[in-house]
């Protein structure tokens, strides 16, 4: 994928310009992490597989961006789906004794090995939370979108830079008065499309979330053509952090949304 991203210009940080990569013996699952192809770590774009994937193809994903300043990592969900012949793997228990999906799934889990990840990368890896961003699909999208509440919540002063949900629903309903400020992006399928959000799931996006941007289209699964991911990439470059790099001349190319 090779649409052109223009960043804004961020003030100058204190944090280093080439990031420490993650620690596999802090992060509990197989992950695939990929410093920026410029040289410079101002953004971290953290991919969430689906339900009955691994995080091989997301890498590539991430990778086909090519977002400036942006390194980018994929996690495998924890958990393997039993009774099936290739690898695949769940982000929470979503299956009951017939094999049929859970009504009311519980993500604690999956939460709680975000929360451990992003502790790992503010603490241990020099990423100001504000430089993450969230991308997920299906389940990973619930997860993403989940575990931003949850952050924030837990660190109000920190919030997390963007969240990027593709056809994934929030699991649980925001009671909370406050909303978070972390702006989201839902990508939906044009109902009757198979995975298209439940009719209300906006709702709770807009109960959760200060800034929530709705994005529909028809077809179905995650965006394909350059139309579908347009208005993502857009997303991206009015979020994504643009580090100034002393002694070095920078053409951005691109039109800012």
């Amino acid at each position: 994928m090779s649409q052109e991203v223009h960043l804004r210009e961020t003030p100058a940080s204190s944090t280093p310009r080439v990031k420490p990569p993650p620690k596999a013996s802090a992060i509990p699952v197989p992950f695939s992490y990929t410093p920026s192809d410029d040289g410079t770590d101002e953004n971290l774009l953290i991919l969430l597989h689906g339900l009955g994937d691994t995080h091989v193809p997301f890498s590539k994903l991430g990778r086909s961006f090519k977002l400036p300043q942006t390194a980018t990592l994929a996690l495998r969900a924890p958990e393997q789906i039993p009774y099936l012949y290739e690898p695949a793997y769940q982000w929470y228990e979503s299956f009951d004794l017939l094999g049929e999906l859970l009504a009311q799934p519980n993500p604690t889990p999956a939460l709680d090995l975000l929360a451990k990840v992003l502790q790992h990368l503010t603490a241990d890896c020099a990423w100001p939370a504000h430089r993450i961003h969230l991308f997920g699909f299906a389940q990973g999208g619930s997860v993403a979108a989940e575990s931003t509440l949850r952050w924030w919540r837990e660190h109000s002063s920190a919030p997390l830079g963007s969240v990027v949900s593709v056809v994934g629903p929030l699991v649980s309903y925001p009671t909370s008065a406050a909303k978070c400020p972390t702006p989201v992006l839902v990508f939906d399928r044009l109902p009757p499309a198979e995975g298209a959000l439940p009719r209300d799931a906006m709702v709770a996006f807009k109960k959760g979330f200060e800034t929530v941007t709705e994005v529909r289209k028809s077809g179905k699964g995650m965006p394909r053509s350059r139309d579908e991911w347009e208005p993502i990439m857009r997303f991206w470059s009015e979020r994504l952090g643009r580090r100034q790099v002393e002694g070095l001349y920078e053409v951005m190319t691109g039109t800012a949304g």
